[in-house]
């Protein structure tokens, strides 16, 4: 076994295991919000690292490093608008929505804390938010598969594309099935602070060791896409200050999304106390930071240095992994890619467990069987946890053109969770005369705006459908609740009570 084979299993090992442990560790006192928001018990550090690594997929040391890479900084707009985006969640949003699930009938997901804020004795949101979790959900998962398939495929190139994505699958299928919210958050402190570390240690390597060569950057290649079949042209562009008004709107519209990320923001909900958000948020924020920023200068670099080896062949997405191998030894090396796998498996295990316990605390419970036991909620928990790996393995799998445009789909996952949720969190945390009303129309009017925008405007505006979509859910959620009759007097006092300055203990 060679060394960067060596340190890629000791990383699966160690993620295994940790599922495991915590699996018997708690086996006596599991229960459902135990094993969906680890009982309100998260420290600073593990909230602030688990919310980072469970936002930053595979996407972060791939596509975006890619997209710069072969279309130059304008690209960058999206990691401004990130974080922002990251810094603004956590000094607006995190601490209210600790101290607000907590009021609202100590909810332990969005879609039913979105309910109990209100008081509301309809199950129509949390059916519409649970719908919109589930499908999008599985869809992301099917992506970290593909993700986590590509990177193993690399390492071993005699494994099938197939085989990889079992392999990938079952080591996070452990970890989730059966270490449930504080696994995830646990291996996903340390698959963040693997991807912090090996993100910086590249830059840092390349400018010790290489002879940068600013004039390469004007150089234009161009490659044949494999989907559409089309000559895609490579240029860098004039620069980030440069970039057209669509890549900065469309840029710092991704940042808008967080507020209503479902994987994200239950980490808000998980913590243990609301005075440890402030010390969360700055590791959150220097994190953030700290990755996107060498991420940006892995692709700056990658065009000085592989630009022609990448371009032409349309591998811009290996531009991290062409420099792990080139400037490391094997050992250091695998550790390097085994931050790929973290990337991917920590989005992946988030996103399953959220759509699980959506599913189970929004869907199964309150409408066909009110009074399951702890026990089979659990259980019913971890049935959905595998239905859905298994739906998203089979479509992460298939093959041909549509499973394709799927996996296109999965770029407009986060418009759709920001549309339509984002506006409606962000009231209820800071207007105290929303109505239920006005958020069940804030979450349809987002949604369905964003799809449209999508389907007509999209392409021919070039503007992110994320910015209309975010835009038309707040106006949505504000006109209705001005027409709407005020709240009753218990969800006011709901309200008056979330804000209360001695719960920030």
């Amino acid at each position: 076994m060679n060394a960067e084979l060596f340190a890629f299993v000791l990383y699966f090992v160690m993620l295994v295991g940790v599922g495991l442990f915590f699996f018997f560790k708690g086996r006596h006192r599991a229960n459902e919000k135990e094993y969906f928001l680890g009982g309100r018990s998260m420290g600073p550090w593990v909230t602030a690292m688990s919310a980072q690594a469970s936002d930053m997929s595979a996407w972060l040391l791939m596509g975006l490093p890619g997209s710069i890479l072969a279309f130059g900084f304008g690209q960058m707009w999206i990691g401004i608008g990130l974080a922002l985006g990251t810094a603004a969640n956590w000094i607006f949003s995190a601490k209210r929505l600790r101290k607000f699930s907590k009021a609202a009938g100590d909810a332990i997901t969005v879609p039913q804390y979105l309910s109990n804020r209100f008081m509301a004795k309809s199950h129509a949101l949390q059916i519409i938010c649970a719908i919109i979790f589930f499908v999008c959900f599985t869809v992301y998962v099917a992506s970290g598969f593909v993700a986590g398939a590509s990177v193993f495929t690399t390492i071993f190139p005699a494994l099938s594309t197939k085989t990889a994505m079992l392999v990938f699958a079952l080591a996070m299928l452990v970890c989730t099935f059966f270490g449930g919210f504080k696994a995830v958050c646990w291996t996903d402190f340390f698959q963040g602070l693997m991807m912090v570390v090996a993100l910086l240690a590249v830059p840092i390597i390349i400018v010790a060791t290489q002879n940068l060569d600013a004039s390469a950057l004007d150089a234009v290649y161009s490659y044949k896409d494999a989907v559409s079949g089309q000559t895609v042209e490579c240029s860098f562009g004039a620069g980030v200050f440069s970039a057209s008004w669509q890549e900065i709107v469309s840029g710092l519209a991704w940042g808008l999304g967080y507020f209503g990320m479902p994987h994200i923001i239950v980490r808000f909900m998980s913590i243990e106390k609301p005075s440890m958000v402030k010390k969360s948020a700055t590791v959150a924020i220097v994190w953030v930071v700290l990755s996107l920023g060498a991420t940006c200068l892995i692709a700056y670099f990658g065009r000085m240095l592989i630009a022609e080896e990448l371009l032409t062949t349309g591998s811009q997405s290996m531009v991290f992994i062409t420099f792990a191998r080139m400037l490391f030894p094997g050992f250091l090396a695998g550790i390097l890619l085994a931050a790929i796998m973290a990337a991917s498996m920590s989005t992946a295990d988030s996103q399953l467990l959220v759509a699980s316990s959506s599913f189970t605390s929004d869907l199964y419970k309150p409408l066909l069987r009110k009074n399951a036991s702890e026990k089979e909620i659990l259980w019913v928990g971890r049935i959905v946890v595998l239905i859905v790996a298994v739906i998203a393995f089979f479509i992460a799998s298939s093959k041909g053109e549509g499973a394709q445009a799927i996996m296109n789909l999965v770029e407009n996952a986060w418009a759709g969770f920001g549309s339509s949720f984002g506006p409606v969190v962000l009231l209820s945390l800071f207007w105290r005369r929303f109505t239920y009303k006005g958020a069940v129309a804030g979450v349809v009017g987002g949604a369905l705006t964003d799809v449209l925008w999508y389907m007509f405007l999209s392409e021919s505006t070039g503007v992110y459908e994320l910015f209309p979509g975010f835009i038309a859910g707040l106006l949505c959620s504000a006109i209705v609740t001005l027409i709407d009759k005020e709240p009753e007097a218990a969800v006011l006092e709901m309200f008056d009570k979330a804000m209360d300055p001695k719960l920030d203990e």
